[in-house]
């Protein structure tokens, strides 16, 4: 697997028709950014939205962010030459609409070291049917190139025939089973959109749901989101001052030969530490990130 340890509190969908928003996703503060070939395009100008990308890349000015491309599916007349485009482009990652095993998986890898894409380009997979779910173990294992997953909760709920509730509870079982796919085979994975931009409480409720369901971070649909997702995903001032303790606390109990230690009545083993290390490595990634996006 190719995937790598990085923020991705906030990852915005650019519709790659739109040349403004790819503008202005130059200085836009998300980690990351998925420029879209695939749902945000209409049929009539995949083409020349797919020359917009590729110009855009070629420019470039994106900084540190990291960038996916969705390209159309290879069932379909675009995904092969979106595929066969975005293979030298600079990209980061080429991500897979509606995969739903690891045979899709492997076919676009074929096309990707055909089209001599570079061995660091990784694959994502959008995970958003129920065959989908059911094989995300499957998918998770399929290529050497996995990054990591993409929900797309909206698609899902369809298909299931789901109501989107406050508490996405129809949809729990489905996270959870990608999440555990993802984990398992060390890939990292997105929470899918908020599809109601004026329910400013609803998002935020949404993105901590997703925090603690274990997700990355969460795909997005409008930049006026991106500041609660990054607020929302990064660690608190609380969770940095407890793991700076909790990691000399226990190094401490280390050097008397001691494997657990009990800080302010809870017990702390290496596990909490190895934990408590990927947090603040990862506030360290977004520091670095932050500033280099100036």
């Amino acid at each position: 697997m190719v995937a790598t340890v990085r923020p991705r509190r906030s990852v915005l969908y650019v519709p790659g028709s739109n040349a403004r928003a790819l503008e202005k996703a130059r200085t836009l503060p998300a980690d990351a950014l998925i420029l879209d070939l695939e749902d945000a395009v209409a049929p009539d100008a995949k083409a020349a939205a797919r020359q917009g990308i590729l110009d855009a890349l070629a420019v470039g000015g994106y900084g540190r962010r990291e960038i996916l491309v969705r390209v159309n599916g290879l069932d379909g007349e675009w995904g092969h030459d979106d595929i066969a485009a975005i293979a030298k482009s600079g990209a980061d990652a080429i991500l897979l609409p509606k995969i739903e095993g690891a045979e899709m998986v492997r076919e676009a890898e074929a096309l990707m070291v055909a089209c001599d894409a570079p061995p660091e380009m990784a694959i994502w997979c959008m995970i958003e049917t129920p065959l989908g779910v059911l094989h995300a173990e499957e998918i998770a294992w399929g290529s050497s190139r996995l990054g990591g997953l993409v929900m797309g909760t909206s698609d899902l709920a369809k298909d299931l025939h789901c109501l989107h509730t406050p508490d996405r509870l129809p949809l729990a079982a489905s996270l959870s089973l990608c999440i555990l796919a993802a984990r398992a085979h060390g890939l990292a994975i997105l929470d899918g959109v908020h599809l109601d931009l004026d329910d400013d409480e609803g998002f935020a409720a949404s993105c901590g749901q997703g925090l603690a369901f274990g997700f990355d971070g969460k795909t997005l649909i409008h930049p006026r989101t991106i500041d609660t997702a990054n607020a929302v995903f990064a660690p608190s001032a609380d969770e940095l001052d407890w793991s700076e303790r909790i990691i000399a606390a226990h190094a401490e109990a280390a050097e008397r030969g001691q494997g657990v230690v009990v800080v302010d009545g809870r017990l702390v083993e290496s596990l909490h530490v190895e934990n408590a290390r990927r947090i603040l490595g990862l506030a360290a990634m977004i520091t670095e990130l932050e500033s280099a996006s100036g």
